[in-house]
């Protein structure tokens, strides 16, 4: 059964770009384009994974970040925050917030972006 990734992005070409090499790595993609859409997507479809821009429209990704940890049913999904949001301040609210991982999008490639969901899969796995 493919593990399901809930992605999270507003910018259409990125969100296009990341659907499909995730899909070419055999998961499942579903696609929310802003906050409200993505929490909504995580509660009815509940993904194993979840991929979330910060800088989106409705709810920002701190406060969808915030209403998944705080739900039960959504609190125990790893969360990779993607952001062009790269001072400490922000990884440290995302981390702190329950986030897995922070990754800068303008230093990420897609084999890398690949990489870093198998791993938080992993590890979730191994617990």
């Amino acid at each position: 059964m493919a593990r399901r990734i809930l992605l999270a992005e507003d910018d259409r070409f990125l969100r296009k770009a990341a659907e499909a090499a995730l899909r070419r790595h055999g998961f499942e993609v579903l696609a929310a384009v802003d906050g409200e859409d993505a929490l909504r997507r995580a509660r009815e479809e509940p993904p194993d994974l979840i991929l979330l821009d910060l800088i989106m429209p409705k709810l920002n990704g701190f406060e969808v970040l915030r209403e998944l940890k705080q739900d039960v049913p959504t609190a125990s999904i790893p969360v990779i925050v993607l952001s062009n949001l790269g001072q400490e301040g922000d990884v440290q609210q995302a981390m702190e917030g329950g986030a897995v991982a922070y990754c800068v999008k303008a230093n990420l490639s897609l084999e890398e972006l690949v990489r870093r969901v198998e791993e938080a899969l992993a590890n979730r796995a191994g617990r």
